[in-house]
């Protein structure tokens, strides 16, 4: 019998490794599960961080219906590719609710801050992730994301969080947040100055788009895009109820705008169309001291008791934008103008309905608003928004 020297053995084994296992291509988690277990349907995880340490690129993460309720915040940390994005989602449409309130800072003291790490009940810094379908609460912010590319966030309901429902910020490019409703969000340590619906803040990056979303009743603004350098394309989506104090937080200082389009003297082109707010505590579409040349086509603002289209200090263009019962409709200022709205086009105006029940319902099966008479112009005029 021949013998094998050792030290050739030793080469052998290091020439030819044994290749590691490979994360499954789905991972299932449900509230019965067991973080020993492989994550198959039948024998599903327990943790959603379990299953996301396990993922790699092209990984679906699906999650069974049920609370979860970590006592740390999920954490996002790695990245898919272009063709093999990770996937964080319901599974077949189960209802998926993530519940924050046994994390750290839920809430925060007054006047404290929230370390990095454990900002969002999902903190996010990964790349190329797809998050659908799941209802986020009583986080430490809802959604977190830092530095955060090319991912989808669709059909989520973030609500009644300690901060923001969906937040990014830093450099974060090629997002997409579709069919959002986040809403009943406000900051204790913050007087309610800073919980907004949805922020995209402090940061640059181009190509993000939010469409299709709903943001109502946030302690600060339904919609705010402070200090943020790159252009965003906001469509279809509607803010209203926002700024006002339904937690009786002491000192509040909500601003209550619809739409906040930057500030601090930061520009950037925002797009908004075929948008609405009503009923905020101040403003419908406000420039906020972004001196950007932003483009504003189609939307509605009614019964804002400030500014419907508030762009005095920006370099805007207004379309055909509808601003009636505001406590002023617009407010230009030199280097802003646009046609074929209806303070060009003059007149009293009404609406076909102003009943928002159906608008504020039940999304449709893709996941849109439903359709709606609700705010259109009694005379059929081509001006403001459409659902």
């Amino acid at each position: 019998m021949r013998v094998i020297p050792l030290a050739v053995a030793a080469a052998v084994l290091t020439v030819c490794p044994v290749p590691a296992a490979a994360a499954p291509s789905v991972l299932h988690v449900a509230t019965s599960g067991n973080d020993s277990n492989p994550g198959t349907l039948d024998a599903p995880l327990r943790t959603i961080q379990k299953a996301v340490d396990t993922a790699e690129a092209g990984t679906t993460i699906s999650i069974r219906g049920g609370t979860y309720a970590p006592s740390t915040t999920i954490k996002l940390l790695k990245n898919g590719t272009s063709s093999s994005p990770i996937v964080l989602r319901n599974h077949n449409g189960e209802r998926v609710v993530i519940d924050g309130e046994n994390m750290p800072y839920t809430p925060g003291a007054v006047g404290s801050s929230i370390p990095r790490p454990d900002r969002g009940a999902i903190h996010i810094e990964g790349d190329h992730w797809r998050i659908i379908g799941l209802e986020i609460i009583h986080g430490p912010y809802g959604v977190f994301g830092v530095d955060v590319n090319n991912t989808v966030f669709e059909r989520l309901v973030t609500r009644d969080n300690y901060e923001s429902g969906l937040h990014l910020q830093g450099s974060s490019s090629n997002n997409q947040i579709l069919n959002l409703d986040s809403h009943g969000n406000r900051d204790p340590r913050k007087n309610g100055e800073s919980a907004d619906g949805l922020a995209i803040k402090e940061g640059s990056g181009s190509g993000n788009v939010v469409r299709g979303a709903r943001l109502w009743n946030n302690s600060d603004d339904g919609l705010d895009y402070w200090m943020f350098s790159s252009p965003v394309l906001t469509e279809s989506t509607l803010a209203w109820g926002n700024g006002f104090n339904r937690w009786n937080l002491p000192g509040f200082t909500g601003d209550g705008n619809g739409f906040k389009l930057g500030g601090n003297g930061v520009a950037a082109d925002h797009t908004v169309r075929n948008s609405m707010a009503w009923d905020n505590a101040a403003g419908g579409f406000v420039d906020n001291d972004n001196p950007g040349r932003h483009r504003i086509e189609r939307n509605t603002a009614w019964d804002n008791p400030k500014t419907g289209f508030a762009v005095n200090r920006s370099a805007s263009t207004l379309t055909k934008n509808l601003a009636v019962a505001n406590g002023t409709d617009v407010a230009l200022g030199s280097n802003s103008g646009g046609s074929g709205n209806s303070w060009n086009l003059g007149g009293s105006w009404s609406f076909a309905s102003t009943d928002p029940a159906t608008i504020k319902g039940p999304r449709r099966p893709d996941g849109s608003i439903p359709a709606s008479t609700f705010l259109r112009p009694a005379n059929n005029a081509d001006v403001g928004a459409r659902f």
